[in-house]
């Protein structure tokens, strides 16, 4: 719709101005400065709807929810430090950078979570 608002504008805009520098020829009359004035202001009016941008809607937080379906049959082992060997437990890992980081309250070593291939 903006798109047919930007070529109709300058038409009637256009028109408009005609029609009221008609009306001082030889034979304009008075009734064509009234019908200039009326088909300018709508070219005017719909070039600043066709041109005129919504102020930006103002975003509220969002949460994001990330869900990992895994393939096939998953047993769930027991996950152990990699340096002493002790049992870690989910809050013990954490997002950092997007990438799974492991905290082990035992020993204070920390690293990154690495994913074994299947194979």
């Amino acid at each position: 719709m903006k798109f047919l608002g930007k070529i109709v504008s300058p038409i009637l805009i256009f028109f408009g101005v005609i029609f009221v520098l008609g009306a001082f020829s030889e034979n304009g009359s008075a009734g064509w400065i009234i019908v200039g004035f009326v088909v300018g202001a709508l070219g005017l009016g719909l070039a600043y709807f066709s041109y005129h941008k919504p102020a930006p809607v103002t975003s509220q937080a969002q949460n994001v929810t990330v869900n990992v379906d895994l393939p096939g049959n998953v047993k769930l082992e027991t996950l152990k430090c990699q340096s002493c060997g002790g049992a870690l437990s989910p809050e013990h890992i954490s997002m950092v950078a997007g990438a799974p980081v492991v905290s082990c309250p035992y020993c204070k070593s920390t690293y990154q979570l690495t994913e074994e291939p299947k194979w």
